[in-house]
């Protein structure tokens, strides 16, 4: 299959960070999305911004070596880490204008939309979005 063709998903910090901590059943979902990308059947892709809320999340818990060892290993994933350009910010912040998001999380909706692709997400904020957003539930076991 053609790569510009291949399906897109878009995973925010929820995600990441439930697959770090191996929070079931939402990390192997994320790890089997990533082993269909390292097989190239579809094209997995984070912010930047949200890459950088697990930074610090990771480092906040377990201290900034761990926080660099974590980025380290996330580079080594099939994740297409996209930049906060002037148009993904402007975005970013109209979603934050209309609905009740934080900074971070509208990074992840603005650039799934921009993608027309769904956020990944178990995060109540995303989850919670009207039907017109594209949103794919991760689920942790109660």
């Amino acid at each position: 299959m053609p790569e510009k063709s291949l399906p897109k998903k878009v995973l925010d910090a929820w995600a990441i960070l439930a697959l770090l901590q191996g929070e079931e059943p939402a990390a192997s979902e994320v790890a089997r999305l990533l082993a269909s990308a390292e097989h190239k059947k579809l094209k997995v892709f984070i912010s930047i911004i949200n890459l950088g809320e697990v930074y610090y999340c990771v480092g906040k818990r377990k201290g900034e070596e761990a926080a660099r060892e974590t980025l380290e290993e996330l580079h080594n994933m099939p994740i297409v880490v996209s930049p906060a350009d002037n148009d993904q910010v402007l975005s970013a912040a109209a979603l934050k204008i209309h609905y009740s998001l934080s900074y971070a999380d509208a990074f992840a909706v603005a650039l799934a939309q921009f993608l027309n692709a769904p956020v990944l997400t178990g995060d109540p904020e995303i989850c919670n979005l009207p039907e017109q957003f594209s949103v794919e539930r991760l689920h942790l076991a109660p």
